[in-house]
């Protein structure tokens, strides 16, 4: 396997119990391989006009492009937001094993 097909997915969500639901689904249902919760922050953006200070909790995801649609898919349902942050960032290198779980992990769990 190669890095460039592993990706770490970003989102942030409201609270650290609403991460760990989603969290679990996501890697039950085998589109992610792990999921890191880090510790909350504080995003400031504007919504509708107006600017926001937001407290959140930070996801990292990792999975890989072949099963990218289908965690963007399952995130979206699961998501509280109207508009969640999903951005996916390629990995342009790392630890060949690492790189291999992560796909063997998102390629071998239900796909359904």
């Amino acid at each position: 396997m190669t890095a460039h097909e592993v990706l770490v997915v970003v989102t942030n969500l409201p609270d650290r119990a609403t991460a760990e639901r989603i969290a679990d689904s996501l890697v039950t249902q085998g589109v992610a391989a792990c999921v890191n919760i880090l510790a909350g922050c504080t995003s400031v953006y504007r919504w509708e006009g107006k600017l926001n200070h937001t407290d959140e909790v930070p996801m990292l995801i990792k999975t890989t492009r072949e099963a990218y649609p289908r965690l963007e898919t399952a995130l979206r349902k699961l998501h509280p937001y109207e508009l969640p942050e999903i951005v996916a960032l390629p990995v342009s290198a790392g630890l060949p094993d690492y790189l291999n779980w992560v796909v063997q992990e998102t390629n071998t769990r239900n796909q359904a």
